[in-house]
């Protein structure tokens, strides 16, 4: 496990654990407020996202890093899919590409359309700030039907696919994730 995953676990479940409390609504309206911002651009998230990170996560020039964009967009994202759900909305072992995969199972032809004008984008996205905003469009649409998604996984996913090297790797995942279905024929 990564340090990024490792981080992620303990802050997704502290979320998680106060999500119905005063606080932890507090703490997820305040990352929501994040969802499409910059990593440090809201000062009153810094602790939300840069409490207790690890030290070689951190700029050393004011520039976010890609650990800081992974942690900021997994958990921003994860406070504005949680907002109107009771139910808890991460899901362990469920990828972005499965999740997305999901929305196609239960969509009409046009919502098809729909999902698959959200998802291409997505993973081409050529930098961050076009890949946090066709993540947001994704994760409403995830939060409108109700599916769920690993935000830790998210994170590790989101850091190496800022690396040029590691991105089709990420992407050919995504697209492994989306298009195979398991228990069917192949034809």
């Amino acid at each position: 496990m990564s340090d990024i995953s490792q981080y992620m676990e303990k802050k997704i479940a502290a979320l998680i654990g106060m999500k119905d409390k005063p606080i932890g609504k507090a703490r997820l309206a305040r990352l929501r407020r994040g969802a499409g911002k910059t990593p440090g651009e809201i000062p009153e998230l810094w602790g939300e996202f840069l409490e207790d990170i690890p030290e070689w996560c951190l700029s050393k020039n004011s520039v976010p890093t890609k650990s800081e964009w992974a942690i900021y967009l997994s958990l921003t994202m994860f406070a504005l899919h949680q907002q109107g759900n009771v139910t808890g909305v991460h899901i362990s072992g469920q990828s972005l590409g499965k999740a997305a995969s999901q929305l196609m199972e239960k969509d009409t032809d046009d919502e098809r359309e729909r999902v698959l004008r959200r998802f291409g984008p997505l993973v081409t996205a050529k930098d961050m700030t076009k890949f946090s905003y066709h993540l947001r469009c994704l994760i409403q649409l995830l939060s409108s039907k109700g599916i769920g998604l690993d935000y830790i996984k998210l994170a590790d996913d989101i850091y190496r696919f800022q690396f040029p090297e590691r991105r089709k790797n990420v992407q050919l995942k995504w697209g492994q994730d989306f298009y195979y279905k398991k228990g069917e024929e192949e034809k």
